[in-house]
């Protein structure tokens, strides 16, 4: 069942993913500086981005802090990041990918039933995954729910779809 369950999340990360890949590939460079709410499409991708990698550490101590989140912000702070460029944000989304499979080729029954990691996440490590990707969709819904109507407004007709499970 453990090794069905990690599928079965591998198969909703990597969807998830790639349709924030699409939707980061797809948006105009003179939008990427666009708000989206209170913030601009390039501080949410970041935002996303960076709890997503943050989360698929086994654990806080265990997180990552590369170079590229040194350039764009530490969103483990109480203020907004200012984020990256689009091809720097496409280099996290490549190492986000990556994490995702080490992260959960790595996890067992007992790890998946145990604690979260993070001090401030109670629930178990298999439903933080869970969480994680609730999160992670909901910023991929805001962005395209901002790149509809930017085509719209500016007939760009931008492609958008769906992905139900994988990585495209």
């Amino acid at each position: 069942m453990t090794e069905y369950f990690k599928q079965i999340l591998l198969g909703q990360y990597e969807a998830s993913l790639a349709m924030m890949k699409q939707r980061i590939e797809a948006c105009p460079p003179e939008h990427w500086e666009g708000k989206v709410g209170a913030d601009t499409f390039r501080q949410i991708t970041y935002h996303a981005l960076f709890c997503l990698d943050l989360y698929l550490s086994s654990n806080y101590d265990t997180f990552v802090f590369h170079d590229l989140y040194q350039k764009g912000g530490d969103e483990r702070e109480d203020q907004v990041s200012p984020g990256l460029s689009k091809d720097d944000t496409l280099v996290v989304v490549e190492r986000c990918h990556g994490k995702i499979l080490e992260s959960l080729a790595s996890e067992t029954q007992e790890s998946l039933q145990g604690e979260s990691g993070f001090s401030w996440r109670k629930e178990p490590r298999a439903e933080l995954h869970i969480y994680n990707i609730r999160h992670f969709q909901h910023h991929v819904g805001q962005l395209s729910t901002y790149l509809r109507k930017v085509s719209d407004e500016h007939n760009l007709s931008l492609k958008l779809p769906w992905f139900g499970s994988g990585w495209k």
